[in-house]
């Protein structure tokens, strides 16, 4: 399942992002990654919280990021969830369509049972049609 938390800018969306992840680590009895633009939010996250930090590797597009995202999975059979944090900047798809990524990264998640929690800096009303029912926080 992909879900998105939405809104624009500066807008609070890292910290629901980070108060979900820390409740669910509570909740699952698996793994859980947190991907970031930096290691700013390290000490916010729960212990048990992988985080990393995506700037240390060089992504150029978005097929690239879910090559990573795949790497990652294949690396940890008890991962159980991802949560990515400016999801538009991490997977370079600023200004561009989403909606091929998204539904990409849901084969993936239906493929391995790995849940992402993805932080969209966009408005609700801008993302394109079939991604609207993916929205859990808009903010």
């Amino acid at each position: 399942m992909v879900q998105l938390i939405v809104g624009k800018k500066g807008k609070g969306k890292t910290k629901q992002l980070l108060d979900k992840v820390n409740s669910e680590i509570k909740e699952i009895s698996g793994n859980i990654v947190y991907l970031d633009k930096s290691t700013k939010h390290m000490y916010e996250l729960n212990n048990k919280v992988r985080l990393i930090d995506v700037s240390q590797f060089m992504f150029e597009n978005s097929s690239e990021f879910l090559g990573f995202v795949c790497g990652i999975i294949s690396q940890d059979h008890d991962l159980q969830q991802m949560y990515f944090d400016s999801f538009l900047k991490i997977a370079c798809l600023e200004g561009k369509d989403i909606s091929d990524t998204v539904e990409k990264l849901e084969k993936i998640s239906k493929m391995f049972e790995v849940d992402f929690v993805l932080s969209v800096s966009m408005d609700e009303s801008e993302l394109p049609a079939g991604m609207k029912e993916k929205v859990i926080i808009s903010l």
